[in-house]
């Protein structure tokens, strides 16, 4: 599909990559993401962007309507989104820690049932996959992770929660994420992270996933985790998760 360019209003652009969930579609929207801000201090066109937003299969570039030339900036996002540049820069990888504490995994049977999987086979599913970050979204620091083994793709619930608590592992359809604050939601709760995916104290990133970053899941016991949060609320650094510091 040829790049597509679509008006949020007054004040945004949209370029549309494509109609799925692909890690190619997804690699020409980080791609695009980076040759903007590339340009985006010596390039006048650019001088009024003042958000960068990737998403699944498009990248929403907004700015200031009184800084510039809408239509002109429109023309050359459509033009460098047609050179078809896929992201040269390796997201980063994590390792990060999940409990499947009973407490922590309310829905882990209902998942077993439908996918007449045992629950050790769930978990060793969950732990063996690779999920890639398409993007962050419904709240602050909560990402959409694609990589779901086929064997758990699941249906949400079919009534949401009032309360998910915070840092629960969830999947839904093809999806993984965390729940990084207490919340509603409607996705199959699996376990539990003790890591804090938004933390207003990291000024320049609050959101320790980006998008193009990949997560790999390892298992702790109940011990290991209620550690783990209690050295993360003392300072333990973020870093500590990246998969070269958890090796």
């Amino acid at each position: 599909m040829k790049p597509r360019l679509l008006p949020l209003g007054d004040s945004a652009w949209t370029v549309e990559f494509g109609r799925a969930i692909d890690a190619a579609i997804n690699a020409r929207v980080m791609g695009l993401a980076d040759r903007v801000a590339a340009v985006q201090q010596n390039d006048p066109l650019m001088a009024g962007v003042t958000d960068v937003v990737p998403t699944f299969r498009s990248l929403t570039v907004h700015f200031d309507p009184w800084a510039g030339d809408a239509a002109a900036l429109g023309r050359q996002l459509l033009s460098m989104a047609q050179e078809g540049q896929q992201t040269s820069v390796q997201g980063r990888q994590w390792r990060l820690p999940v409990c499947f504490d009973e407490d922590f995994a309310p829905d882990l049977a209902r998942v077993c049932e439908l996918k007449q999987l045992s629950r050790a086979e769930v978990m060793d599913q969950l732990l063996g996959a690779r999920f890639r970050v398409y993007m962050l979204g419904f709240q602050p620091g909560f990402p959409y992770m694609g990589g779901l083994p086929p064997a758990l793709v699941t249906p949400r619930l079919p009534s949401p929660r009032q309360k998910v608590p915070a840092k629960s592992v969830a999947i839904a359809l093809d999806m993984c994420s965390v729940y990084p604050w207490e919340s509603p939601g409607g996705w199959n709760l699996l376990g539990r992270t003790p890591v804090v995916l938004f933390d207003p104290v990291h000024a320049a990133q609050p959101a320790m996933l980006a998008a193009g970053d990949e997560v790999q899941w390892t298992e702790v016991d109940r011990t290991t985790h209620d550690r783990l949060a209690r050295e993360i609320a003392n300072g333990l650094p973020r870093e500590t998760f990246l998969k070269e510091s958890a090796a």
